[in-house]
C-alpha cells in the first residue's frame, strides 16, 4: 500500500540520467519456455503446441512483439552504455534438489549446461554479459542480484521478459521494496493471455513506470546529448520532483 500512497510517487517516474546508474534485466527469456521446443511445454499442465490457447497466444506475442522488442530495448541499452543483464530459470545441481518448494511443486527443472538454460539465439548474450541462475519467481530470492547491483552502483532498474504476471510482476515488487527506481516495458514482457498480462500491468502501476521500447529509445537518446544540457535537464528534472505534482490525484 505504500507504493500506492506514497506522497512522494511523483519520484517513480524518474526518466534515466545517467546510463551509469541503471541496468537493464531480462528476465527468463530462455530455450525452456520461450522456444516451441521448451521442456515446459512437455510437462504439467501445458500441453504445447497450437491446440493449447494460452500457449498459442503466448508465441504469437513472442514472435510479434516481443523478440524484437527485447533486440530493440538491448541494442539501445547497451548503445546507452547501461548494464545488460539475464536471469534464468536453471538449477544449480543436476538433480534440481537447490530449488525452491515453488519450482518442485510446479516441476520447474533446468539443468545447469542444458539447452533449455540457455537465452534463445536473438538474445544470446554478449561476452561480458552476466546471466544469474536462478530457482525461486523473483529473481531476488535466489540469486545475489541485489549485492551485485549496488556494488555497480546501479539505482535504477529496467526490466522486460517474461512472464508478466509472474516473474516479471515479482521482480518490480522486489526491486522497488529494495529501493530501486523501476521501469517496466509493456511491450518487451508476456504471458499466456491478455487478460492477464493487462491484469499484471495494472496490479504493479504503482510499484513502477511503464514505458514502451520506442519511449525508452528516445529517452536514451537524449543522453547522448551536450553535457551543458544534460545538466540543465538534470536541474530541472530535480526542480520538478522537490515541487512535486501540483493538486495531483493518487495513483489509483
Amino acid at each position: 500500500m505504500m507504493a500506492y500512497y506514497l506522497p512522494q510517487r511523483h519520484l517513480r517516474q524518474e526518466p534515466i540520467l545517467d546510463a551509469s546508474k541503471c541496468a537493464v534485466l531480462f528476465i527468463d527469456v530462455q530455450n525452456y519456455n520461450c522456444h516451441r521446443s521448451g521442456a515446459i511445454y512437455k510437462q504439467g499442465d501445458k500441453t504445447g503446441g497450437d491446440e493449447d490457447p494460452g500457449v498459442s497466444y503466448f508465441f504469437s506475442r513472442l514472435e510479434a512483439t516481443c523478440i524484437p522488442a527485447w533486440v530493440r530495448l538491448r541494442a539501445a541499452c547497451r548503445a546507452a552504455g547501461m548494464e545488460v543483464m539475464y536471469t534464468v530459470i536453471q538449477s544449480l545441481t543436476s538433480d534440481g534438489r537447490d530449488r525452491g518448494l515453488d519450482y518442485v511443486i510446479s516441476g520447474f527443472h533446468v539443468p545447469p549446461g542444458s539447452w533449455d538454460a540457455q537465452m534463445i539465439e536473438q538474445l544470446s548474450p554478449g561476452p561480458d554479459e552476466m546471466v544469474l541462475p536462478k530457482t525461486s519467481s523473483s529473481v531476488f530470492n535466489s540469486t545475489n542480484i541485489d549485492f551485485i547491483l549496488r556494488s555497480m552502483g546501479v539505482r535504477q532498474l529496467v526490466l522486460a521478459g517474461c512472464v508478466t504476471d509472474q516473474c516479471v510482476a515479482h521482480a518490480v515488487m522486489d526491486a522497488c521494496d529494495l529501493g530501486y527506481l523501476v521501469t517496466l516495458v509493456p511491450d518487451a514482457t508476456a504471458t499466456y493471455s491478455q487478460q492477464r498480462h493487462d491484469a499484471a500491468l495494472a496490479a504493479v502501476g504503482g510499484y513502477c513506470r511503464q514505458r514502451t521500447v520506442e519511449e525508452l529509445e528516445q529517452e536514451l537518446q537524449a543522453l547522448a546529448v551536450d553535457p551543458e544540457q544534460r545538466r540543465q535537464q538534470e536541474q530541472a528534472g530535480k526542480k520538478r520532483a522537490a515541487e512535486g505534482p501540483a493538486g495531483e490525484a493518487g495513483d489509483g
